[in-house]
């Protein structure tokens, strides 16, 4: 909570829950109102597998947080068993479809596109904003193991589902809103909700980026797909002031790199999977 609040007093006025799976997490319920009752936070959102989402919405909902993104890369059940590790398709479902009567708003459904095992079900997916206000949100596949020399024979960029998505129906785009994040964003013609494209490879958003993730160990990072941290977990137990922390999240701020170099060879290894920091 703490280092939450140097970060609003220093500005950041955005925060997500994110993981792993933060629904895990002992204690996760008591510290979400915690989080939201900061002053300067005007928003706070929770991005999740779905798994243990509805059986807990009441939780989240009565602790602030009213938007939420569900991962859901398949609506096959036994494709999403197989990329998941666990028989919970159903399960997702439910919980996205009771989140929309409790009046979460928005929804993002997050869909990493993965060239020959689900890029057949682009246009299936997309047709879940159609009669729902969800958010789907389509996501280039990142080869965080090689450059795409080596990894990158299953990634799809995203124009060319747009293309796909172009040849069924008419895409509208969408002025970004004051809370969006990189997403290019539009509505097939005639949907309750939207579609968007976010596109770390063939559009890449590097120079724009303003995130920082602060992971579970106790370290700032300042890019999603650098081995660059700064450990904030140790002088806080040391009894940093306030000040002396405030000097570690600018510091991270002060280090973004200009670009993520997944399209470079060669490139560092990636030191942490990437569902451990938030990816």
């Amino acid at each position: 909570m703490r280092l939450a609040e140097i970060a609003v007093g220093l500005g950041v006025t955005k925060m997500r829950l994110t993981g792993g799976e933060p629904l895990v997490r002992k204690g996760i319920f008591d510290f979400i109102p915690l989080l939201t009752g900061i002053e300067g936070l005007e928003d706070v959102s929770l991005t999740t597998n779905g798994i243990f989402l509805k059986d807990n919405l009441d939780k989240i909902k009565a602790g602030g947080i009213h938007r939420i993104n569900v991962s859901l890369d398949t609506l096959q059940r036994q494709k999403y068993a197989h990329m998941a590790g666990v028989d919970g398709l159903d399960t997702v479902l439910e919980g996205i479809r009771l989140a929309e009567q409790m009046g979460f708003h928005p929804i993002k459904i997050n869909m990493v596109v993965i060239k020959g095992l689900n890029d057949d079900e682009v246009i299936d997916i997309a047709r879940l904003s159609i009669d729902h206000p969800y958010h789907v949100r389509f996501i280039e596949y990142m080869p965080v193991q090689g450059p795409l020399t080596g990894g990158g024979f299953r990634h799809l960029p995203n124009d060319l589902l747009r293309d796909r998505l172009c040849a069924v129906s008419e895409l509208v785009e969408i002025e970004k809103g004051r809370y969006d994040g990189p997403a290019q964003r539009f509505k097939l013609k005639g949907a309750a909700g939207e579609i968007g494209f976010i596109s770390p490879l063939s559009h890449h958003f590097c120079q724009f980026c303003n995130r920082l993730r602060l992971t579970a160990n106790g370290r700032i990072r300042s890019c999603l797909l650098s081995n660059e941290e700064i450990d904030v977990r140790t002088p806080l137990r040391a009894g940093a002031s306030d000040h002396e922390l405030e000097s570690l999240f600018i510091e991270a701020a002060r280090h973004k790199p200009q670009h993520h170099g997944l399209c470079e060879r060669p490139i560092a290894p990636f030191s942490v999977c990437m569902s451990a920091i938030g990816g």
